[in-house]
């Protein structure tokens, strides 16, 4: 997994920025009933998706939350006095506190099964009867997009997705969440071209395909042949699961 602490600084830059924020935003909030008041953004990460949550609606009060002190601290100074250090698998608040709890783009950099199967459990725990949690599902396969980079990296060798919509939602019914809907969005400025995908690789973004392994110098050079080296594939669309609390 990369080190969030280091990659805070850059991270919005590379992963969209406002535009992939507000996209982000306006899908998760039209999964969440009009009328929260109190919402948890666990793994807030910078607090650029968390910050729109709370400038959106009027009334609606958004705490933000992360394990990494570098995003947390980026994040209270967007949402300030709004942001706490915690784990999504031990939250620091009490049973039914919140009216809605969202979790984007963490699901998938879990360690585990077990690791995902308690996160929920923890969404749904602080989550008040009735209210809404919403999470993104499928991470990993959203950036398949069907471009020549994705033909060149198809054979690599992949570790385990942790967040196949299926599994979430049968994490979500253990604990008592069942599916209310569901939506897509796009991760606008986030269509790879051949030298950004390059660089990523290089800096270690593919788990398996550590750098200086022979294996990663391998696609490293077939990603250089590719044409077009500074012409963005099509951006991915990311998929999002919206589950009520019994």
């Amino acid at each position: 997994m990369l080190d969030y602490d280091k990659e805070a600084g850059d991270y919005d830059a590379l992963r969209g920025g406002e535009p992939r924020a507000e996209a982000a935003a306006r899908a998760v909030l039209g999964l969440v009933p009009e009328g929260t008041r109190r919402l948890l953004d666990v793994a807030c990460g910078t607090g650029i998706v968390t910050r729109r949550f709370s400038a959106a609606r009027d009334g609606l009060r958004v705490t933000g939350v992360d394990l990494t002190h570098a995003m947390a601290s980026r994040a209270a100074a967007r949402v300030p006095g709004s942001v706490v250090i915690g784990d999504g698998r031990r939250l620091p608040f009490r049973d039914g506190e919140f009216d809605a709890v969202t979790s984007v783009w963490l699901l998938h950099l879990l360690d585990g099964s077990e690791d995902v199967r308690a996160v929920v459990g923890e969404c749904a725990r602080v989550l008040r009867p009735g209210g809404v949690y919403v999470t993104t599902v499928d991470k990993g396969a959203s950036h398949n997009v069907g471009s020549d980079i994705d033909a060149v990296l198809a054979p690599r060798p992949r570790a385990p997705a942790m967040d196949p919509a299926a599994a979430v939602e049968g994490y979500a019914d253990e604990h008592g969440l069942r599916v209310a809907g569901h939506a897509r969005f796009p991760g606008r400025g986030q269509g790879r071209s051949p030298r950004r995908t390059l660089a990523d690789l290089r800096r270690g973004w593919f788990v398996t395909l550590p750098p200086g392994d022979p294996l990663a110098d391998d696609y490293a050079v077939r990603l250089a042949a590719l044409p077009d080296q500074d012409r963005p594939r099509p951006d991915p669309e990311f998929s999002l699961r919206a589950f009520r609390k019994v």
